[in-house]
C-alpha cells in the first residue's frame, strides 16, 4: 500500500469522525416536551424545544421527558364492608406538576423508568379506592363515585407532587358487582318502583274520592239553599196574595180557588196518571187557609 492511499484513508477516517462528532454535538427538542442532559453521570441542564449543542465528549442526553397530560386504563377488583366484590374500570388523566426546573429533575430521577413509576401510580391508586371501598357496603358504593375520586385525589397528591406529577382527573367508568349482588339489586329497584306506584295510586284514589265528597257536600249544599230559596219565595208569595185578598176585603177562598185550579192544570199538562183526586171540600179550603196564616206569621217573626 502506497503513502498516497494511507493519505486518502486516514483523511477519510478523520472525515468520518468529524461527522460523528458534530452528529453527536447538535440535538433537537420536540415541542411538549424537554430534555435531560448529564455529564459524567451527573445532572447538568434541561434543555428546552428547540435546536441545542452539546459537548459530544462530556455530555449526553438523559431522557426525554415529555410534558403533556397523559392516560392510563386500570381494571382492578375491590372488597366492601359486607364481602362484596366490586370490579372497578377507570381511567387516570395526569402530567408533569409542571415546567420548572426542579420538577423535571423530580420526573427524571425518582423513578428508574417509566415503567416504574406507571407500576407506582397503578398500585396507589387502585390501594386508595380499595382502602375506600372497604368502609362501605355494596348497596352505597353506585352513589359514591365522586367521593370516591375526592378520596383518591386527596390520598394521592402529595406522592405525586413529589414524583413531580400532578393528577388531574380519576374517570370511574364501571362498577360492577357479580351477578348475583346485581340480580339482588334489581328486584330490590323494582320492589321499590311498585311499592312507589302504589303509593301514588292509594294518594289519587283517596284525592279523588275527596273531591267525590266535597262535590257530593256542596250539592247539597246547594240543593238545600235552592230548596230553602223555593219555599221562601213560595210562602212570599201566598203570604202577599193572602194580604192583598184581606186589604181588598175579598174572601181567601178566591186564593184557595186559584191555587186548586192551577194545580189541577199543571198535574194534567205534566202527570201520567189517569185519575186525579183533590180535597175540595169545606174543610180541606179550611185547612188550606189556616196553614196559609201561619206562613204569614211566620214570615213576620
Amino acid at each position: 500500500m502506497g503513502t498516497l492511499e494511507i493519505i486518502e484513508i486516514i483523511f477519510i477516517a478523520i472525515v468520518i469522525i468529524a461527522l460523528i462528532i458534530v452528529y453527536k454535538s447538535f440535538y433537537t427538542v420536540n415541542e411538549g416536551s424537554v430534555t435531560i442532559i448529564t455529564s459524567f453521570g451527573k445532572y447538568k441542564r434541561m434543555a428546552l424545544p428547540g435546536f441545542g449543542f452539546k459537548n459530544p465528549f462530556t455530555e449526553q442526553i438523559y431522557k426525554r421527558i415529555s410534558i403533556q397530560n397523559k392516560t392510563i386504563e386500570i381494571e382492578f377488583t375491590a372488597i366492601t364492608q359486607d364481602q362484596a366484590n366490586v370490579d372497578f374500570k377507570a381511567m387516570v388523566l395526569y402530567s408533569t406538576l409542571d415546567a420548572k426546573e426542579e420538577t423535571i429533575k423530580k420526573v427524571a430521577f425518582k423513578f428508574a423508568d417509566d415503567t416504574n413509576f406507571m407500576q407506582a401510580l397503578i398500585r396507589s391508586v387502585e390501594a386508595s379506592i380499595r382502602s375506600f371501598v372497604s368502609l362501605k357496603k355494596q348497596n352505597e358504593i353506585l352513589g359514591l363515585r365522586e367521593d370516591i375520586v375526592e378520596a383518591v385525589k386527596d390520598h394521592l397528591d402529595n406522592n405525586l407532587e413529589d414524583w413531580g406529577y400532578n393528577l388531574i382527573n380519576l374517570e370511574i367508568n364501571d362498577i360492577l358487582f357479580d351477578e348475583a349482588i346485581m340480580r339482588s339489586m334489581a328486584q330490590v329497584v323494582a320492589s321499590e318502583n311498585l311499592k312507589f306506584a302504589a303509593l301514588n295510586e292509594g294518594e289519587a284514589f283517596l284525592i279523588k274520592k275527596i273531591k267525590e265528597a266535597e262535590a257530593e257536600k256542596i250539592a247539597a249544599i246547594l240543593k238545600g239553599e235552592g230548596i230553602a230559596k223555593m219555599e221562601d219565595l213560595l210562602s212570599t208569595g201566598m203570604v202577599d196574595s193572602s194580604n192583598k185578598l184581606r186589604s181588598a176585603n175579598l174572601d181567601y177562598s178566591l186564593l184557595l180557588f186559584n191555587t186548586w185550579t192551577e194545580s189541577m192544570k199543571h198535574i194534567a199538562e205534566h202527570g201520567s196518571g189517569n185519575v186525579i183526586f183533590f180535597d175540595g171540600s169545606t174543610d180541606g179550603l179550611e185547612r188550606t187557609i189556616k196553614q196559609t196564616q201561619a206562613l204569614g206569621v211566620i214570615k213576620k217573626m
